[in-house]
């Protein structure tokens, strides 16, 4: 949703944070500008984000770029394996649990 509507979802993600954008603000581009410097393309080319890297809080050191692939809705498949999957779908559902309640929604698993 967030890829095909960025406009109207970051727009519900400030309202749902709690700071909603004024009218000002959306007519003077903010909301436009946000996610322009959010966006896949000028993140993955931020100078930190080819060449940086940092401790994981185990003795391994990870290069930023590894964060960045292709960009694309999907791309996932191509990187992790059917447990892997599983496992994150379970750590998310256990996390987003309340927020599931709260917004009286299920969390949908990302292997639909």
């Amino acid at each position: 949703d967030m890829k095909s509507e960025p406009f109207i979802h970051a727009k519900r993600l400030a309202e749902f944070a709690g700071h909603p954008f004024s009218l000002e603000e959306e007519n003077e581009g903010v909301v436009h500008k946000i996610l322009d410097l959010c966006s896949f393309e000028s993140l993955s080319c931020l100078e930190v984000n080819k060449s940086g890297m940092h401790q994981t809080g185990i003795p391994v050191v990870v290069q930023n770029n590894t964060y960045f692939r292709q960009g694309k809705v999907g791309d996932w498949k191509n990187y992790l394996t059917t447990e892997m999957v599983e496992k994150i779908d379970q750590i998310t559902e256990e996390k987003l649990k309340e927020l599931s309640v709260l917004l009286g929604s299920r969390i949908t698993s990302t292997a639909e």
